[in-house]
């Protein structure tokens, strides 16, 4: 039996209740001056843009006193970013000294060579098999989840140099992977009950449609004076029919007062005033608390609240995120580290992406309300921050810190129309509204958005310059930049249209109307998890005269013969065969390449892609992994991405259309060339062009540590 993605975790983390493991403590020495290893600096601001950030500079000197000073003391460059320059792919760029080719992180989305259904990208998991016990019991044996990321993360060539290194909130880097020092993972790190996490809502007025894409509504239904509901946590791996461990909680309504008292699991009154959002709240989800013969099992988690209206009554419930205090499966290494942590910082959000960018996309909250739990996650991450340089400074023996902010890159892909007046979502009059209560800048609107969250990033390196003193050096980084998303594509449709992806007989793409009923066009066979059915399910797609097909946001595969179709593991065809020879792959790249390139937009006569790069063109010939990636990596110009549905693997209505919300506004999800990263460093830099890879090589040797084989970088720095 093959399990829903994520509910290893729960069956992981039910064995590891079993195993007790000693780990030494962290312990603080007292600055003296002198270090073992020297003293490197890394802060990571994931899509700080280059040239938006002298703009910023330029035009606020005293708001950016800090970036202008280090701008002033050393160098500001564009630093080459990944092919193509999505997240999960940069940082692992970054962490492996590699490029996709070599590490294997191509997309957010990766595809099943077999269904050609839509995988996660950053983890791999091997699936055991289960005992079958009595009733609605099962017991699951074996199976585990590991990084799908090939290649070593240079702070464990570090490690084994015997150089310390501090990595906070690295992005693709969980499972977690061990430093001599502490490490945490970032973005691509689940919650409890999914990969990217699912937000609830409470209200005792359900709407008529309450599918949401990223969060589900819950009913309030009122008795004896009090809201009864239940929380769904993770999925119960013991479970048969794959329940969900639940926790009661009631909401005691106080009109007058405008607040209201949640009460879980018949623990202590938590009171959350109107339009305010509470504190972490634990919660405990017993997977047998009723009667089961079998032995106990729970995992521990934490969400916020956020009230936004008592009538009607609207509680919003974030993602439910692993316990830093009692984590199922480690939050850092070692795994102490994250219980330390929030005994100094309180209770954190261990979630991959912490910003509420579903609810905003779904409109269940406001851009207010948005930008609020945003600037909680800053401050959280601010006092982390502080918590790091305590660590870092005190410990006599140097080596590297690595820390990292998420506020710029989600901020701005959410709240992009706001800034950019050409944006089909922009709303001016929204625009010109003052929102200086969250800027604290006299005459602050919301066009001003962008260079806001610049501003908010300069009394962070402020903080790390001020702590770790003049003399150090210092590199700040991001993994891309940013531009507009004012047009979605669909390459689905495009490849349709143009005679490479052919439906089956009588099936038409979707129509705007079906689009709207849920009536979706996927080119893969949506997976059966009730067990099998009498007749299966029928493919939209006619795979015997399909030649190509879309599946991530930049990439499109050849339906190529003896790939499409095999099991990679056991190297049996066990699905639709591709047709497209060995000898034929290389004129049809080509002649897409070529296509793609000439593809225009009919509204505005614009070219939509800079370029299409063939993968052995942009990877190294080396890389062991190189025949994974897409065949195609299709480089949007600025103002075009991929549609989410096509993304996604859905043959939608039109190959183009305005974005007009309900998703991301700002991208970088576009060509290399297009969103650059920033390089900004105290330190005089080496001639030529530097890209990712460059600097993770720029790290080891700085060291003494000679890159491993598939590094192909340089020294940045002189």
């Amino acid at each position: 039996m093959k399990l829903r993605r994520w509910t290893v975790y729960p069956a992981l983390a039910l064995i590891a209740t079993l195993i007790v493991t000693a780990v030494p403590t962290l312990s603080s020495k007292p600055l003296t001056g002198e270090t073992k290893y020297e003293r490197f600096v890394v802060l990571g601001i994931d899509g700080l843009d280059p040239e938006i950030l002298a703009e910023v500079v330029a035009k606020y000197p005293e708001r950016m006193k800090n970036f202008k000073r280090l701008m002033d003391e050393g160098t500001m460059q564009p630093l080459g970013t990944s092919i193509p320059p999505q997240s999960p792919v940069a940082w692992s760029n970054f962490i492996s000294g590699r490029d996709p080719g070599g590490h294997g992180i191509y997309d957010f989305i990766h595809r099943d060579p077999v269904t050609r259904a839509p995988l996660g990208s950053t983890t791999k998991e091997t699936h055991g098999s289960e005992l079958e016990l009595w009733g609605d019991w099962k017991f699951p044996l074996g199976g585990e989840s590991g990084s799908n990321r090939t290649g070593k993360a240079f702070w464990q060539d570090l490690r084994d140099a015997g150089v310390p290194a501090d990595i906070w909130r690295m992005p693709a880097n969980f499972p977690v992977e061990d430093a001599k020092g502490v490490s945490f993972p970032g973005m691509m790190t689940p919650t409890l009950e999914s990969a990217y996490g699912t937000y609830v809502i409470y209200t005792d007025d359900m709407p008529v449609d309450s599918h949401r894409s990223g969060g589900s509504y819950k009913q309030l239904k009122e008795s004896l004076g009090k809201y009864t509901s239940r929380i769904d946590g993770p999925t119960n791996p013991f479970s048969v029919k794959g329940t969900q461990a639940p926790v009661a909680f009631d909401v005691h309504v106080d009109r007058e007062a405008k607040a209201i008292a949640i009460v879980v699991d018949g623990g202590k009154p938590l009171i959350i005033d109107e339009g305010e959002w509470s504190e972490f709240i634990p919660l405990h989800f017993e997977f047998f608390k009723y009667g089961s013969m079998l032995p106990g099992g729970a995992m521990d988690g934490i969400s916020r609240f956020y009230l936004r209206s008592l009538d009607p009554l609207y509680l919003y419930m974030s993602p439910i995120n692993f316990d830093p205090e009692a984590a199922a499966i480690p939050m850092s290494e070692p795994s102490t580290a994250s219980e330390d942590l929030a005994a100094e910082i309180g209770s954190y959000y261990t979630q991959g992406m912490a910003e509420e960018v579903n609810g905003l996309k779904d409109g269940l909250l406001t851009d207010e309300e948005f930008v609020e739990q945003a600037d909680l996650v800053y401050d959280e991450r601010t006092r982390m921050l502080d918590y790091a340089l305590d660590m870092y400074m005190s410990d006599d023996e140097g080596g590297l810190l690595f820390f990292y902010y998420s506020t710029v890159d989600l901020c701005c892909h959410m709240l992009w129309q706001h800034f950019d007046d050409e944006h089909p979502y922009h709303d001016h009059d929204f625009a010109a509204e003052d929102n200086s209560w969250w800027t604290h800048r006299e005459g602050s609107t919301w066009k001003d958005i962008v260079h806001d969250l610049y501003l908010k990033m300069d009394p962070v390196l402020g903080r790390v310059r001020e702590r770790i003193g003049d003399d150090t050096a210092i590199v700040v980084m991001s993994d891309h930049g940013f531009a507009p998303w004012r047009r979605k594509v669909s390459l689905n449709r495009w490849l349709w249209e143009e005679g490479y992806l052919v439906l089956t007989e009588g099936v038409e793409p979707e129509g705007e109307r079906r689009v709207d009923s849920g009536d979706q066009r996927t080119i893969f066979i949506p997976i059966d998890h009730d067990g099998d059915k009498e007749t299966p399910p029928v493919s939209v797609v006619d795979w015997s005269k399909t030649r190509a097909y879309g599946m991530g946001f930049n990439g499109l595969y050849i339906n190529l013969e003896g790939r499409e179709g095999v099991d990679p593991e056991t190297g049996e065809l066990t699905g639709a065969p591709g047709i497209v020879s060995a000898a034929d792959r290389e004129a049809l790249v080509r002649e897409l390449k070529a296509k793609l390139e000439a593809m225009t937009d009919p509204a505005s006569g614009a070219k939509a892609v800079y370029v299409a790069d063939v993968r052995e063109d942009v990877y190294a010939a080396d890389g062991e992994r190189l025949s994974e990636a897409p065949d195609i990596l299709v480089g949007f110009d600025a103002g075009y991405g991929n549609s989410d549905a096509s993304a996604t693997g859905r043959v939608s209505w039109k190959v183009f259309e305005d974005n007009d919300g309900g998703t991301f506004n700002g991208n970088h999800l576009m060509a290399s060339e297009v969103v650059a990263g920033t390089l900004l460093t105290n330190q005089p830099v080496a001639d030529g062009d530097h890209a990712l890879e460059d600097l993770t090589v720029e790290i080891l040797k700085r060291y003494n540590i000679q890159p491993g084989e598939g590094l192909h970088g340089h020294r940045v720095l002189k």
